[in-house]
């Protein structure tokens, strides 16, 4: 999901089949409609926003799982009984990169992985607030920061 051309065709790139603009309940009901009524099986929830949660719940399926990966400006979690008898699986966190670094780094220093493509911007030390401004303004996909 995204509006964002420059994520969009990324994502395309690394196998996204179908792209949806829309958000709330229209991005909700696309998907949906992507999904012949179903949902998906996992939703990947990269925003940190309510709204972005309640997407998220709106478009998995029975028995499907959300992954939370955006850090969560919210403190309480709108799941409740509808929630529970779908059996929806929450989960996410910081990513626990040490548990497959051994598997995933040949991958990546034999060039069949390019997890660098996402980064379009570098800045040094003390232009970390320029790149999140960058990110936040959608002007770089994500900024990588070399001292």
């Amino acid at each position: 999901m995204g509006r964002h051309k420059d994520r969009t065709d990324l994502g395309r790139d690394f196998g996204a089949t179908d792209v949806v603009a829309e958000r709330g309940e229209e991005g909700i009901e696309r998907v949906r409609e992507l999904t012949d009524g179903d949902g998906t099986h996992t939703v990947l929830e990269c925003v940190g926003t309510l709204p972005a949660l309640h997407m998220s719940i709106g478009a998995v399926r029975a028995g499907g799982t959300i992954s939370r990966v955006g850090a969560p400006q919210y403190g309480e979690v709108p799941l409740g009984f509808p929630e529970f008898m779908n059996n929806i699986t929450l989960a996410g966190g910081v990513a626990p990169a040490r548990a497959y670094i051994e598997e995933l780094l040949p991958d990546v220093l034999e060039g069949r992985i390019e997890p660098g493509r996402v980064f379009d911007r570098t800045v040094a030390l003390d232009a970390v607030p320029d790149g999140y401004r960058a990110m936040a303004d959608r002007e770089a996909l994500k900024v990588l920061v070399k001292p």
